[in-house]
């Protein structure tokens, strides 16, 4: 995969040694599911509970209605982005866990602290991650979680996450957890721990940054 796709907790990088793509979830089978990752249902509605939170984030931050109408304009593929990263989310988890890594919530807040000194403020930081990301301001902390636990599995691998090794681990994650997708969004690719194209960039970029801080922010 080149390397601009390999973007966000959901890079594109090819891995070795990975398993043909999951089946995915048809209503019938699963009814009011978006997607089932580890046995657990992310259901339709708590994907929509998400997308909303953004949208109403995104409305807060663009009170003009000509500029919010070029914001959905430009964040249409909002909500199989959204279900991208809530799976993506629980698979990195799941490969961290594998290795025995844990966040503490003094080690988030750190990272936080970081981030809002660069963005000139916590204001500011969650404007960022809004914009850039699509994270709602009260996800953010959950975000930096999993950017903390994304720099560790790296540094435990003795790799980084654009490289085979890191989307190795994911994908093996991928397999534990038999993630499958509702086909109205797409399927989920275990080779590449990604949802069919996907594009969601906030892993590279925070995690490639030195001392864990966004290049960009």
């Amino acid at each position: 995969m080149h390397r601009r796709r390999r973007t966000a907790l959901v890079l594109t990088a090819a891995i070795a040694a990975a398993a043909p793509l999951l089946t995915a979830c048809g209503n019938d089978a699963h009814p009011g599911a978006a997607a089932l990752v580890g046995g657990h249902r992310i259901s339709v509605a708590q994907l929509q509970d998400r997308v909303d939170e953004v949208r109403r984030a995104q409305r807060a931050a663009v009170p003009d209605d000509t500029q919010y109408q070029q914001v959905l304009a430009s964040t249409g593929s909002l909500t199989r982005d959204t279900l991208h990263n809530m799976v993506l989310d629980r698979v990195l988890h799941r490969a961290a866990q594998d290795e025995g890594i844990a966040v503490t919530r003094r080690e988030i807040q750190q990272m936080r602290t970081g981030l809002e000194q660069q963005a000139g403020g916590a204001k500011g930081l969650e404007t960022t991650w809004l914009q850039k990301y699509g994270i709602a301001p009260a996800r953010l902390d959950d975000n930096l979680r999993l950017q903390l636990e994304a720099q560790k599995l790296a540094a435990k691998l003795g790799t980084d996450t654009t490289q085979p090794a890191f989307w190795k681990a994911l994908s093996k994650a991928s397999q534990e957890l038999h993630v499958d997708l509702n086909p109205r969004y797409g399927s989920w690719d275990v080779q590449k721990s990604s949802r069919v194209d996907a594009r969601t960039p906030w892993v590279r970029e925070v995690t490639s940054a030195a001392g864990g801080q966004p290049a960009t922010a």
